[in-house]
């Protein structure tokens, strides 16, 4: 058997339906689409329509809810920066901020601003200028000597009853 010897079984490839050529062809007159109106036209037809019913998309409940207000924050790690620090991308003397997070290869954009987070372990007493911390990021920071200014207002715990 060669390559060019084989073939399909038979009836395996279905001819192309010539539509709208005769009443002989069973398929002729309307083509398949019924009688007049909107759905035997080409293009126009109301999607989702289900015949007055309500459709389905409208009987879903709606959920959730996109807040215009809420800043993107980059999340960057203590572990992460630790090891910027070690291949000489962040200098220690300096603030560590948005900008020289950029400046170091740890963020690819700014974004809103950052928010610190505490997994890994810091050696090298930084300065930290972020739009949010976490309480151990904090803590981790104060431990090793340095200080985390939070730039964002807090967030108000009260709850009205």
């Amino acid at each position: 058997m060669k390559l060019n010897e084989i073939s399909d079984n038979a009836g395996a490839r279905r001819g192309r339906m010539r539509i709208g050529r005769g009443i002989g062809s069973g398929k002729g007159k309307t083509g398949g689409r019924g009688g007049k109106g909107q759905t035997a036209r080409t293009g126009v037809r109301i999607k989702g329509f289900e015949g007055g019913q309500m459709p389905l998309h409208r009987r879903l409940p709606k959920r959730g809810f996109n807040n215009i207000f809420a800043l993107r924050l980059n999340v960057v790690n203590l572990d992460r920066i630790q090891a910027a620090i070690d291949r000489g991308a962040l200098n220690a003397n300096e603030t560590v901020d948005v900008e020289a997070l950029v400046r170091g290869r740890v963020l690819r954009r700014a974004r809103d601003g950052v928010r610190l987070l505490g997994r890994g372990d810091i050696t090298v007493a930084l300065r930290f200028a972020v739009h949010g911390a976490s309480k151990s990021a904090i803590a981790t920071v104060e431990k090793a000597g340095g200080t985390v200014t939070v730039l964002a207002p807090p967030k108000s715990d009260t709850t009205a009853a």
